[in-house]
């Protein structure tokens, strides 16, 4: 039987079918599908030897039960349907040319800071800028396709020094410093689609209080 507040996400559709799960107590995982903790605790799941999925990690459970998570976001991708049509379901908008976005869910509020949600689209061979301004702790889990989130010394493709590959159901580590004002400062990064890709954003935004003993996840603080 499944337990916790479970619930739809907007950007839910027939090609990937997504779903929150909040304050889980023994959630059957049904199926084969891509499980995020979103959350600030791991998430345990009912297998011995005892399996955790860390705060902002994803695997790939099949036929698992959830013993406990404070939020997960299960992804259902139907193979059988062409993946670059997802761009035509409803909400999706185009960012730029070769990359689209699907509307952004509010999950809710862990510790006072929101957290938000969105799918992106982006065919094979796609990259998808070179940026380093963020307002927001962020990760990315690869939905479908394989690609890669690169690290760059300058907005420029030749001073590329990480190349972190991404398959379905893995999600990279967090890669931002804490600055003295408590922004988030980024390297120059960009995501790269090797394949068309699909992949999950989740942002982690700065709250306007941040309540003793909250075990946010870690980042580096300069200084």
């Amino acid at each position: 039987m499944e337990h916790g507040a479970v619930r739809p996400l907007n950007f839910s559709g027939r090609r990937i079918s997504a779903e929150y799960v909040e304050a889980v107590k023994c959630f059957e995982v049904t199926g084969r599908a891509i499980v995020v903790n979103t959350g600030y605790h791991p998430a345990l799941v009912a297998e011995q030897p005892r399996l955790g999925i860390p705060p902002l990690k994803s695997t790939i459970l099949q036929d698992a039960v959830v013993e406990n998570a404070d939020g997960l976001v299960v992804l259902r991708v139907d193979e059988s349907l062409g993946i670059e049509g997802i761009v035509g379901e409803p909400g999706w908008e185009m960012f730029f040319p070769g990359l689209w976005k699907s509307p952004q869910d509010l999950l809710g509020f862990n510790g006072g800071h929101p957290v938000k949600v969105n799918l992106w689209f982006a065919p094979a061979g796609t990259d998808c800028r070179i940026h380093n301004l963020h307002e927001f702790l962020e990760v990315h889990t690869q939905v479908h396709g394989i690609g890669r989130m690169q690290k760059f010394r300058a907005q420029d493709h030749g001073t590329l020094y990480e190349d972190a590959p991404l398959a379905p159901g893995s999600t990279h580590e967090p890669f931002c410093v804490t600055g003295p004002d408590g922004t988030y400062r980024y390297p120059w990064h960009q995501y790269r689609a090797d394949t068309d890709c699909v992949w999950l954003a989740v942002e982690y935004h700065p709250a306007e209080t941040h309540p003793a003993g909250d075990p946010v996840v870690e980042t580096r603080k300069e200084g």
